[in-house]
């Protein structure tokens, strides 16, 4: 498993656990993957860039995760609070990869911006997290 989908599964598996972010958006709501048609709110991992970050001891690697909350209708508020949560949850996150060390995972940026197309908000949330 390469680096950057241990990061993935981790940050799946730590947002579908939490019983407080399953309350803001429903069961099922958190996606690894573009879904034709979800439910909103909901939570994708929408992609990840991974830039070598190696040293002259160490291999490692850099992942830019952007992750997209998206809301139904009047959802500004709850892409907030939703977006909120989020962070809470990840940033800092002990989070337990399969094959490779996490050193760190930080957060690096929210937009919320209005999606006239579904009638709803975004949030893009960007993450930084290094592994060797």
């Amino acid at each position: 498993m390469s680096a950057a989908s241990a990061v993935q599964k981790a940050i799946f598996l730590k947002l579908s656990g939490d019983a407080a972010l399953t309350s803001l958006i429903g069961p099922g709501g958190v996606h690894d993957h573009l879904q034709a048609r979800s439910h909103r709110p909901c939570i994708s991992i929408a992609g990840i860039e991974s830039l070598d970050a190696s040293t002259a001891s160490e291999a490692g690697e850099e992942h830019l995760i952007t992750l997209h909350v998206l809301t139904g209708e009047g959802g500004g508020r709850t892409a907030e609070q939703i977006a909120a949560r989020v962070r809470a949850l990840l940033y800092d996150a002990p989070l337990v990869l399969s094959g490779v060390a996490l050193v760190s995972i930080l957060h690096r940026r929210t937009k919320i911006s209005r999606d006239a197309k579904a009638k709803g908000h975004v949030a893009e949330m960007v993450f930084r997290a290094v592994t060797e």
